[in-house]
């Protein structure tokens, strides 16, 4: 089991920043695949970012791709979101979840954008942007 623990949400006027932080438990962090998903009222979860295992791959949604920035603490079993210039259009729940590779394998690449893909979710949280 993996256990995700996501801080750094809050409220904040357009233009501001916010980094997301998502704490893994295990001790194989750095072999999982990583990604943030977000949910608005309404709307289903879309992608945002992910980043991969061992090579550290990254990828993006196309409206986020110029202002948002993943990265992962490998000895602190922590990935971050680095969101800058936000737009009321971000705002949602932010969730954070671990892949286990178990579906994909090596074709990761290919799935990293599908909720299905992923094995463990963390609780979401908030990130709201006023105009």
């Amino acid at each position: 089991q993996v256990q995700l623990v996501e801080s750094g949400g809050g409220l904040v006027q357009a233009g501001d920043s916010l980094r997301l932080s998502c704490a893994a438990s295990g001790r194989t962090f750095s072999s999982y695949h990583m990604g943030w998903f977000r949910q608005a009222p309404g709307k289903e979860r879309e992608f945002v970012s992910a980043i991969s295992g061992s090579t550290g791959s990254t990828y993006y949604k196309d409206s986020v791709h110029d202002r948002f920035t993943i990265h992962r603490d490998n000895a602190k079993n922590t990935v971050y979101l680095q969101m800058n210039s936000l737009k009321p259009e971000d705002s949602a729940v932010y969730y954070c979840a671990a892949s286990l590779g178990r579906r994909s394998g090596n074709d990761w690449h290919h799935r990293y954008m599908r909720v299905a893909e992923y094995d463990y979710w963390g609780q979401g949280i908030q990130v709201t942007v006023s105009s």
